[in-house]
């Protein structure tokens, strides 16, 4: 026997029986001019698709995915319900077989794998969940030595190993606690402490925060970003919310239908959304107009009164363009009132969107743009000067 299908909760893992392959120590650091293969943790997926048979027909979930993970760094993956991610995310340790194109991790083709292979390349690859899938009747310590028992690792390499993953992920104390007792971050501590036994050189993470409130949220980001640091993991997650693809991410892709939509550096992405799915998802972290705004905003500049012109100014983070509001006023040639807005730095470029009040007679709000003071630049309408 060279495997084992160890199933936990409705997820199934598969580690190595004793006689498949010694106890995996950590991987040879990339660029030590040993190989030509790519660095340890790269993926690439070469025109993946994916369909699915049902009595109601053939469903496809991925057409023509085609894209490279750098090893090292941290990847989302975001898209609507049904989109394809999991689908997606699944094809990096072939729990899912593509029907069309190739998965590429370090270079190799995993469809070749025997399943010796397999379960090398799975020891490889950890993977943590949105719902921890603990063993309820074990301790902390016994769910994240489980797969290390079933691989048959000594036991004094087992308590060394899962000591020292305790301590990495914040639970030094909790080895004897029962996942009853514990919160929802700490249960997903756990799942992150047991995903990493087996020393991998990728990290995939499928709705690991969906089921967190949004301070627990934040912890496991912030712990999953200092794995990456410390470790060199290539981190790859599946996620509804965009808040964590800013949060985490170097890079994202968008997935729409099965298809890319778009995928880049998460600031680009963020900055400049060019797929009507990446706006719709990004709509929810947008500054919208306050509700009185539109009523109180008249198109046309009124005939009498005082009243002030609204400019929404753009900054997508190209060119390192901020807002700077005296060198805006001064090409105004006029004082400038912050209405509503705000703007976010994601990966040292500034993006987001400001509302300002401004004289109603004056430069066009296109001279802004020709000045770099802002990405894009337009006129929503006239209010009285004391709005």
């Amino acid at each position: 026997m060279s495997a084992i299908d160890l199933t936990l909760g409705s997820k199934s893992f598969f580690v190595p029986a004793p006689e498949a392959a010694p106890y995996a120590q950590p991987a040879v650091p990339a660029g030590t001019g040993a190989s030509l293969r790519p660095a340890a943790g790269s993926v690439r997926f070469e025109h993946i698709g994916k369909t699915y048979h049902s009595s109601a027909g053939p469903v496809t979930a991925l057409a023509d995915i085609d894209l490279e993970i750098p090893a090292g760094r941290i990847f989302g993956i975001i898209g609507r319900s049904g989109a394809g991610k999991s689908s997606l995310l699944r094809t990096i340790n072939r729990l899912e077989q593509p029907s069309a194109g190739r998965v590429l991790v370090d270079g190799e083709d995993i469809s070749r794998l025997d399943e010796n292979g397999l379960v090398a390349l799975r020891r490889r690859i950890g993977m943590i969940f949105q719902h921890f899938n603990l063993l309820s009747a074990k301790t902390v310590f016994d769910n994240v030595a489980l797969p290390l028992r079933v691989a048959g690792v000594r036991e004094a390499q087992v308590r060394q190993r899962v000591n020292e993953l305790l301590e990495l992920v914040g639970l030094k104390g909790k080895e004897n606690t029962y996942p009853g007792r514990l919160s929802g971050g700490q249960k997903q501590r756990v799942g992150i402490a047991r995903a990493l036994v087996h020393h991998p050189e990728i990290l995939l993470c499928d709705e690991a925060t969906s089921a967190l409130d949004p301070e627990t949220t934040q912890s496991i980001l912030a712990l999953l970003r200092d794995i990456n640091r410390q470790l060199g993991l290539t981190v790859v997650l599946i996620t509804h919310e965009m808040g964590v693809i800013r949060e985490i991410c170097d890079q994202v892709l968008v997935l729409e239908q099965g298809r890319i939509a778009e995928t880049g550096p998460v600031w680009s992405v963020f900055g400049d959304p060019r797929h009507d799915a990446t706006r719709a998802l990004l709509r929810p972290l947008e500054h919208d107009l306050p509700q009185d705004l539109p009523q109180r905003l008249s198109l046309q500049a009124p005939a009498s009164g005082s009243y002030q012109r609204v400019l929404e100014l753009v900054f997508t983070g190209q060119g390192r363009i901020e807002p700077d509001l005296d060198r805006i006023a001064g090409a105004l040639g006029s004082r400038v009132r912050l209405l509503h807005g705000g703007v976010d730095r994601i990966q040292g470029h500034t993006h987001g969107r400001l509302l300002i009040a401004t004289a109603a007679q004056g430069p066009a709000a296109a001279e802004l743009v020709q000045q770099q003071l802002c990405h894009h630049a337009k006129e929503l309408g006239y209010v009285a000067d004391h709005v």
